[in-house]
């Protein structure tokens, strides 16, 4: 029987085990939003998870939506990340990063030039964001024409092939959560008259187009998707058939033979039954010609939820998040069933090291 400390591979990655560092924003990262030595420290105490996946990182300063968040679009950002997969990779471990544009989750004070962010739709998201006067409403955005369409799958594209000179395993691509390729998704968000919106053939177009460029520039066995089909983040209201659209969105990414895919279940951070939806039906279509792509699954995983998905076979991976914060050496306290430390909420966003870096170990707490 399979178990959650066992290692496994899928497309070209090694795990020594079933548990992955889910991406956890922590808005530490420096002027030009270039990764920093404090941010190689943190990756690399957590290097013990079988897959490491980095906080969001933007593939264009349009793609910015928070506050000293890091960046994978020029030379000094690649040459900060580059640290931290070093750190990492020295330490045994294996990382790879979030590809991420937000949006219309932005503040035009966040933006280029102070722009409007852009989106699917010229609609407003009722929520906030965490700029440089603390939080604040996200600002009004634009509807991106069918024209500029290209030069975002280009950004992901070689932002995919920064992460490779960058030293990363591989790249996830963040297609959930409310986020851009979610807001051309979900029917409740995108309202275009174009082939990007309507039916959920045009509304899959991007998010489709984008892991296909990512799969021609690094190959599919390094690249990955996170998918959230009912969480309602970031004002992503439920769509009319979430189901019949994320089936299909699936469907067409199986014949890439993607390395793995990463379900959200149910709200991010939140309760798991927030909208009913069949899991097990998405992952029978992951599977279809797709039999050595990871289905990683994450959102309230306990101790015994964890071990019990692996063992039946319903979960390649399980992903853990805020427990990873507050628990450097997580796989080890999972694996020998030790209390967590608890988390100081007080310091999850922005800050020095206190609540990031200076989190003990289970042996160091002993000592």
């Amino acid at each position: 029987m399979t178990t959650l400390f066992d290692p496994t591979r899928f497309g070209d990655l090694t795990a020594t085990n079933r548990i992955a560092m889910a991406p956890l924003t922590r808005d530490r990262a420096g002027p030009g939003q270039v990764p920093t030595s404090m941010m190689a420290t943190y990756y690399e105490q957590r290097a013990s998870a079988g897959l490491i996946i980095t906080e969001a990182t933007q593939i264009s300063p349009e793609g910015q939506g928070y506050l000293d968040t890091p960046g994978l679009y020029n030379a000094e950002q690649v040459a900060g990340w580059r640290r931290i997969t070093d750190a990492v990779h020295a330490k045994g471990g294996k990382i790879v990063v979030q590809l991420w544009h937000v949006g219309r989750i932005s503040h035009v004070s966040l933006q280029p030039n102070g722009q409007p962010p852009v989106s699917s739709t010229a609609r407003r998201a009722i929520g906030k964001t965490f700029t440089a006067q603390g939080f604040e409403d996200v600002s009004a955005p634009r509807a991106l024409r069918l024209d500029e369409l290209p030069r975002i799958v280009a950004a992901y594209r070689q932002a995919a092939r920064n992460a490779i000179t960058a030293g990363f395993d591989g790249v996830e691509v963040h297609s959930a959560n409310g986020y851009l390729l979610e807001q051309f998704l979900r029917d409740s968000i995108n309202d275009r008259t174009d082939a990007y919106g309507g039916p959920k053939e045009n509304r899959a177009r991007l998010a489709v187009e984008v892991m296909t460029a990512i799969v021609e520039e690094i190959g599919a066995g390094r690249t990955g998707i996170r998918l959230s089909p009912v969480t309602p983040a970031n004002d992503a209201k439920q769509d009319s058939d979430a189901q019949g659209l994320f089936n299909y969105v699936v469907e067409q990414l199986a014949p890439l033979k993607l390395a793995f895919l990463h379900i959200v279940e149910g709200s991010t951070g939140g309760p798991r039954d927030v909208a009913p939806f069949d899991y097990a039906a998405l992952r029978s279509r992951f599977k279809q010609g797709n039999e050595h792509g990871a289905w990683i699954v994450n959102n309230g995983y306990t101790r015994a939820m964890a071990i019990d998905v692996v063992a039946k076979g319903e979960a390649d991976l399980v992903a853990f998040g805020r427990p990873f914060i507050s628990n450097p050496d997580l796989v080890e306290r999972l694996r020998i069933d030790a209390p967590l430390a608890a988390l100081n909420r007080n310091t999850l966003y922005g800050g020095s090291a206190a609540g990031y870096t200076d989190y003990p170990t289970l042996v160091e707490a002993t000592a």
